[in-house]
């Protein structure tokens, strides 16, 4: 008996060995993996050092067409500055500039366009072509998600960047042209040096010594300059689609004329304190005057005033006469505006009003002459 219970105590305390075994494999890694949460690894790309770009070597900026003279000039070994260079002569006036181009003012568009109106005087004016604006919506989580690289990378940029900023500097100060197409090379130029910064405002203020007035200065004048000179081309090279239908043409061509009369009447009201700021700071100015770009675009108007001329007098010839003193009242209204904002007609233009209001009047008078053979 006492060997049984020897032998069943024996056995029982073997199973309870085996029982208790494999819980204890299964507890052992726990503590392993607690290690190897707390001690990531290092080759993780969030422990990886940040990589600085290397500083910036800018490019020389572009030379001026026109040589400057220089500042200082050497007398004993001593730099001594010149005498200052005499002023440039005063621009031409604007008649005169008038009788280079042969645009001349022609009385019997005024006399012709009110004979018209005041037999008519509740004509509607075509309003102008209006502007959609659209208001583009901003992805402000995207944003906030890269605030923090964005100011990691602009903190960057002014510690690495600071002689590169400071060699523009130089550039910028001592920039003086006396054109300005100059003035748009040199700032495209700069455009593509500051693009290698990751934020312009943002890492720039931190240089009080950067000429922001001039640099912003010398941007206005140069993209003004540009769009001016786009519009110009565009008026000059305009071509009428005849395949169009007549109101879709015509309308194409106010729209245009409304472009540049709103982009002259912005010129002309910027132009006195736009002027005084581009001589404080020696970037040409005489553009802006009606003896140079804006005199330019006025003058390339009338050419509008021509084709829409022609195109009314094509469509007169090929309808009904009931339709055509509303058409050529039309085209004497357009003539009148563009004559009226160019200050004057130039031949070709003068002769496509004569042949409108010959074809209007003569038409006139074949009505007439009809109507009173039906009266009789």
């Amino acid at each position: 008996m006492l060997w049984k219970k020897l032998q069943s105590s024996f056995d029982n305390s073997n199973a309870d060995a085996k029982q208790q075994k494999p819980t204890n494999t299964v507890r052992t890694p726990e503590p392993k993996l607690a290690v190897e949460n707390l001690c990531p690894r290092s080759d993780s790309p969030e422990s990886a050092p940040r990589k600085e770009r290397p500083a910036r070597i800018p490019k020389p900026p572009p030379r001026p067409t026109t040589a400057t003279p220089p500042s200082l000039k050497e007398v004993n070994g001593n730099k001594v500055p010149l005498a200052p260079p005499p002023p440039r002569p005063p621009p031409l006036p604007s008649k005169l500039l008038a009788g280079s181009k042969a645009v001349r003012r022609v009385p019997e568009v005024m006399e012709f366009y009110r004979s018209l109106t005041r037999r008519d005087p509740q004509v509607e004016r075509a309003n102008p072509v209006g502007i959609p604006t659209v208001g583009n919506s901003r992805n402000m989580i995207g944003e906030i998600e890269n605030r923090s690289s964005h100011l990691m990378a602009i903190k960057s940029d002014v510690e690495t960047q600071g002689e590169f900023i400071n060699s523009l500097t130089r550039e910028v100060e001592a920039a003086a042209y006396t054109e300005i197409s100059d003035v748009e090379a040199f700032v495209k130029w700069l455009d593509e040096e500051l693009s290698y910064l990751v934020d312009e405002r943002a890492v720039l203020k931190h240089f009080p010594k950067w000429p922001e007035r001039k640099a912003d200065a010398l941007r206005e004048a140069a993209f003004s300059y540009r769009d001016l000179k786009n519009l110009e081309a565009e008026v000059s090279s305009f071509e009428d689609n005849t395949k169009q239908p007549l109101t879709q043409s015509l309308r194409r061509i106010q729209a245009l004329q409304d472009r540049v009369e709103r982009s002259v009447a912005n010129m002309e009201k910027m132009r006195d304190g736009a002027s005084k700021r581009y001589k404080e700071f020696q970037i040409p100015w005489e553009w802006m005057l009606n003896t140079g770009l804006i005199g330019q675009i006025k003058i390339s108007s009338t050419k509008l005033a021509k084709k829409y001329m022609k195109r009314i007098i094509k469509e007169m010839q090929s309808i009904e006469c009931s339709q055509e003193d509303n058409l050529m009242l039309q085209g004497v209204r357009f003539a009148f505006r563009v004559h009226q904002f160019a200050g004057g007609f130039d031949v070709d233009t003068m002769h496509a009003f004569e042949e409108l209001k010959r074809v209007g009047t003569g038409s006139n008078k074949q009505q007439h002459a009809v109507n009173t053979i039906q009266e009789c």
